[in-house]
């Protein structure tokens, strides 16, 4: 079966995570991929050793794709970049604002050189605005938006323990790409994107916004809820932490009779309803800590399941690793196979799962074929 993206060119400057975020998922759906970076490589290949001694984040998003090395302060590197972005169907860059085109390929010239071409770029605070020249990195973008603020316990703000506000973008660009493909196919135009860290966060953060603006903000509580009770971590006997989620009075009396063992709590006004356990939130969460301290984790989840009462074990990555649920790939990388959690979406479509480059991997090839004639496949 031909994949989705068969046939479409991507050429993509980038670095870090939320461009090659996008343009990983383009390769997985059949894109040619061709990653430019610097001479000493994406700096993102550096940030550990922790897969065969390549990075976990670049052996993550960088799959499929075809790796040149350009210097673009050099005459024959630009005439190289040149003639890729002439056949290019789409052009993905996330350097600073500006930087691309004092490189000599302004988005808005390019656009008029090359109609059908779309380009995506992709910045800590976008294109305009006043922060637009700021340095943005994934914590930084989650301070400044107020993610930091609502995230962890009532002691300090906290990080999402992943770069959230990168992936956002990445998807984000991602999405956008995909819709311009399609409204190409009807007019024939490519388009220009631009997609900030800080709006895709700034999206993320509109109920907490909105309820700020209502006169209700929101509180850091960490794994707890605070207009539902019992809502929040329990520790078992053998030391594993659950966390429970009683959102009606239905639920609530459930809870009661099959696992606290005693069914009157169920009726009791004092518990009933959820605006009196909240009232004496202490007290029903000590009943709860009560009944569950006393079971092996095994034991109580399998009560909790029969019973259908909502449920997660708070697992750590160890535990992730061994997930019966968890899906993964495997891809080839420059030193070794490694094995990776899967794409999320699960589609009757062929999808393509390719090695990851090393640093430069695909320069020769590349050079030859677009240099070998740079006037040929150009967009009218």
């Amino acid at each position: 079966m031909t994949l989705p993206l068969s046939g479409i060119l991507v050429v993509s400057l980038e670095q870090a995570v939320a461009a090659p975020q996008a343009t990983c998922r383009l390769a997985d759906a059949g894109a040619r991929v061709i990653k430019v970076e610097r001479p000493e490589g994406d700096f993102a290949r550096g940030y550990d050793s922790y897969v065969h001694g390549e990075s976990a984040n670049f052996v993550w998003l960088n799959r499929g794709k075809e790796s040149v090395v350009l210097d673009l302060g050099k005459p024959d590197d630009k005439q190289l970049f040149a003639a890729m972005l002439a056949k290019a169907d789409i052009f993905v860059q996330n350097l600073k604002p500006g930087a691309i085109a004092k490189l000599g390929f302004a988005i808005a010239e390019l656009r008029s050189r090359h109609p059908r071409l779309i380009c995506c770029s992709i910045s800590g605070y976008g294109e305009s605005g006043p922060f637009m020249t700021r340095k943005a990195y994934d914590l930084l973008v989650q301070a400044e938006v107020g993610l930091a603020s609502i995230t962890g316990g009532p002691e300090a703000p906290a990080r999402v323990g992943f770069s959230v506000a990168d992936i956002g973008a990445g998807m984000n660009a991602y999405q956008a790409i995909l819709e311009a493909l399609i409204a190409r196919g009807r007019t024939g135009e490519g388009a220009s994107i631009s997609v900030s860290l800080f709006d895709a966060m700034a999206e993320w953060m509109t109920v907490p916004l909105l309820s700020h603006e209502g006169g209700h903000p929101f509180r850091r509580i960490g794994l707890a809820h605070a207009a539902i009770a019992p809502y929040g971590v329990f520790r078992s006997k053998d030391g594993a932490d659950i966390l429970i989620s009683i959102q009606n009075d239905r639920e609530w009396r459930v809870l009661a009779d099959k696992i606290l063992g005693d069914s009157a709590l169920g009726t009791n006004p004092k518990f009933a309803t959820s605006i009196q356990r909240v009232a004496h939130r202490a007290e029903t969460d000590a009943m709860v800590a009560t009944a569950f301290v006393r079971l092996d984790v095994a034991e109580l989840m399998a009560m909790l399941e029969k019973s259908d009462i909502a449920f997660a074990r708070v697992s750590d990555c160890a535990l992730l690793s061994a997930h019966p649920h968890l899906r993964r790939i495997t891809v080839d990388t420059p030193s070794g196979p490694a094995t990776i959690p899967a794409p999320a979406p699960i589609v009757d479509m062929p999808r393509r799962y390719g090695a990851v480059p090393a640093l430069g991997q695909h320069s020769d090839d590349i050079r030859k074929e677009f240099l070998g004639n740079t006037n040929e496949g150009k967009r009218p």
